[in-house]
């Protein structure tokens, strides 16, 4: 399947990002979320991204009134029918994602694929949900999506090799590089991840270093590029925690517990730099 015309449901920092790559790469781009205003500043944003390449000479002006005309935004599904493929970038809960599904299964096309950007729910259960499960398959992006390379394609027990195929064409199309995962808990990155940020929070509960000293001695020490508390900031410890609850409740081993402190700062609504402070202050 050559795919052209998609649709992006949720037009948070992710969908978003998703939606500005594949609109770049010449795709004609539907951005839904549950109120049109939502997805008019989503792409007012990716606008006023895109300006900023231009003034810096990195992308042509053209180039960036011509991705801006394949953007469209919605304030229902109703309007993107007749997409080749719908991407799920929604809120990190396995309940929402399921009725989202149905959903998409009963509007798109029958040969439509549907797939999510979940960091971690496994593929399998989303899959089951719909009528089509063979047409069913993870796009794992990460974040932020116009810099990083990689994607993670995750195949559930299901999704046929057609839609595998077609969703790692179209990953190339947008200039990623694809990575398989088995349909575990957390698939490859944040299965590794994951466990390495709530590793810290446990250092920093139990007075081992400050976040700052921690984040430097990562840094410094391993040559990451951002520190574990940044970047868990970065996230958002929101996500960070549900995805290491996913992580415990799957793997069924305490190693993966979340850490008491990454749970109290979620509990205080200290979620990172969306909402102003998290193990840091922004």
């Amino acid at each position: 399947m050559d795919i052209r015309q998609i649709v992006i449901v949720g037009t948070g920092q992710m969908g978003a990002g998703i939606a500005q790559v594949a609109a770049q790469s010449g795709l004609e781009v539907t951005l839904v979320d549950v109120d049109r205003a939502l997805a008019e500043k989503a792409k007012a944003g990716i606008a006023g991204r895109l300006d900023k390449l231009v003034a810096k000479g990195k992308l042509a002006q053209a180039d960036k009134d011509a991705a801006i005309a394949r953007l469209h935004s919605a304030g229902s599904l109703e309007e993107a029918k007749g997409a080749q493929l719908a991407i799920e970038a929604i809120v990190e809960h396995e309940p929402t994602k399921r009725e989202l599904f149905v959903r998409l299964d009963q509007l798109l096309p029958k040969e439509a694929i549907l797939a999510t950007n979940t960091s971690s729910i496994p593929i399998t259960r989303l899959a089951a949900a719909t009528k089509r499960p063979d047409q069913v398959v993870g796009m794992h992006f990460m974040n932020p999506v116009p810099v990083m390379k990689l994607v993670e394609l995750i195949r559930g027990a299901q999704t046929s090799d057609e839609t595998y195929e077609a969703v790692k064409a179209l990953a190339q199309k947008l200039g990623k590089t694809t990575v398989v995962s088995r349909d575990f808990p957390g698939f490859i990155v944040n299965r590794i991840l994951i466990p390495m940020l709530n590793e810290a929070c446990f250092a920093l509960h139990e007075g081992l270093g400050t976040a700052k000293d921690i984040d430097e001695a990562m840094k410094l020490g391993t040559n990451q590029p951002m520190g574990p508390f940044e970047l868990a900031d970065f996230i958002g410890l929101d996500t960070v925690l549900a995805i290491a609850e996913v992580l415990h409740k799957g793997l069924g081993d305490d190693k993966y517990r979340p850490s008491p402190l990454l749970r109290q700062y979620v509990d205080a609504g200290w979620f990172g730099r969306k909402t102003g402070r998290g193990f840091h202050q922004y």
